[in-house]
């Protein structure tokens, strides 16, 4: 798989597609380059998904896990393939607002899946940082099940569900991303979101309601701020899984 340098992170990187236009993914806090595969085949042109620092089989500098560093590692691999859209998810939407902030006409288009941060203090604060005590204490395959256990109820009617986050597990780096979530969770995406008004392009925005890590509100200010966004909040986590189908057809329209 091809690799990424930059000062002081190696960045892994997938490649999916070939030619025009150059898609660039930025996954979520924990997972990889794996969260958001599903898109790609959907998609023209070229896919380029690429793991943080810290997750997937990136490299983990000991410090440096602020949205800042999030966003240099997504400029660094956009800029490598001449990306010209971005879709980020979570952690994945807060490193590409950070870098939006610096560099407003970066993409041409831009997708936002759950974003979860703008420049409040971060949702679940304690949560995360016991996810980051349960990796440094058990060894992957437990500190796994303990993590996934938490979230019981959610599998109880969706076993796949399991499956799939089992899957992106499998490839977490516990050093790594115990690191992004201590410093991670201190920080902001954005100073101030007004910077935000100032980006022109097409902005597609999806949310749910009910979900607390990533609240509804939180895509209601992105598409308030920004001029030229499309909102769409969806009335729960179901109806969000039960529409994935759609919303892949509806973001390769709007990326294409």
């Amino acid at each position: 798989m091809p690799e990424v340098e930059a000062a002081d992170v190696t960045l892994h990187v997938e490649l999916d597609g070939e030619g025009a236009p150059v898609t660039v993914f930025a996954h979520g806090l924990t997972n990889s380059c794996k969260e958001l595969a599903a898109f790609t085949p959907a998609l023209a042109g070229t896919k380029v998904r690429f793991c943080f620092r810290g997750h997937g089989h990136s490299s983990a500098p000991e410090r440096g896990y602020l949205f800042a560093d999030f966003a240099r590692d997504l400029e660094k691999v956009a800029d490598e393939y001449g990306a010209t859209r971005a879709v980020g998810t979570s952690l994945g939407a807060g490193a590409i607002c950070n870098l939006l902030t610096r560099e407003p006409a970066r993409f041409e288009r831009l997708v936002f899946l759950l974003p979860a941060a703008l420049d409040l203090p971060f949702q679940h604060e304690d949560m995360f940082l016991r996810t980051a005590e349960i990796l440094e204490t058990y060894p992957k395959d437990e500190a796994i099940e303990r993590i996934l256990s938490r979230g019981a109820e959610r599998y109880e009617e969706r076993p796949w569900l399991r499956e799939f986050d089992l899957l992106l597990w499998q490839d977490m780096n516990p050093v790594g991303v115990a690191r992004a979530i201590r410093e991670v969770v201190q920080d902001r995406a954005v100073r101030d979101r007004e910077a935000l008004r100032v980006v022109e392009a097409p902005t597609l925005i999806i949310s749910h309601e009910g979900d607390s890590i990533h609240p509804a509100e939180v895509g209601r200010a992105l598409a308030g701020l920004m001029p030229r966004s499309e909102l769409i909040v969806l009335d729960s986590e179901e109806e969000l899984l039960a529409s994935i189908p759609v919303l892949v057809e509806k973001v390769a329209g709007f990326l294409s």
